[in-house]
């Protein structure tokens, strides 16, 4: 028989911080697992800071074992410095989950909140108040954390947790059709 539940990873990116959120989802629930933030030192060069923003995120994904992984996409901000480096973060965030043979998927901070509050242009405190909502008790490690628990929880809603059921088919022995299942976001 196929696990029906399904370990999910979201990534908020960030170059200073990095938040990510790990939710279980089993068939219409959603099941807070952990939250935290992966942060860098200001001090060292963006090469030495990428380096620290991979091995976080890759320790992320030993310790929790996610089966599909989900990224905000960013807008471009009015300092290209500030944009390019964002960038390099969120490429370290697609990429970490991607070696580990995880599917990917990118979600515009609009279509997650829409999929989390209901409206694409909600406020973070609404956000927040959705989160306690939708996984009770939860305790959120900072705001980086709370919007990677959102994405995690628009990739659950956007058919996320069916992202490896050919893997899953392949371990029970069932013979499939050998076809892939890819997974993109809604823009």
């Amino acid at each position: 028989m196929i696990n029906s539940r399904q370990r999910l990873v979201g990534f908020d990116p960030g170059l200073r911080k990095t938040g990510w959120g790990i939710i279980d989802v089993e068939g219409s629930r959603l099941i807070h697992v952990a939250n935290g933030v992966v942060k860098t030192d200001n001090n060292l060069s963006l090469a030495e800071r990428l380096v620290q923003l991979y091995d976080g995120l890759t320790q992320v994904i030993v310790d929790w074992e996610p089966v599909s992984a989900a990224v905000e996409e960013t807008f471009v901000n009015k300092n290209p410095d500030s944009t390019l480096k964002l960038g390099q973060a969120r490429g370290i965030s697609l990429l970490v989950p991607s070696m580990a043979g995880l599917p990917v998927a990118e979600y515009s901070p609009n279509h997650i909140k829409k999929t989390v509050v209901g409206a694409g242009h909600a406020g973070k405190e609404q956000v927040k108040a959705m989160l306690g909502i939708l996984l009770p008790g939860v305790k959120i490690n900072g705001e980086d954390a709370g919007d990677a628990l959102a994405v995690a929880i628009c990739h659950a809603h956007s058919g996320g947790a069916h992202g490896r059921l050919s893997e899953a088919i392949g371990k029970s022995g069932l013979k499939g059709s050998g076809a892939q299942i890819i997974m993109k976001g809604t823009r």
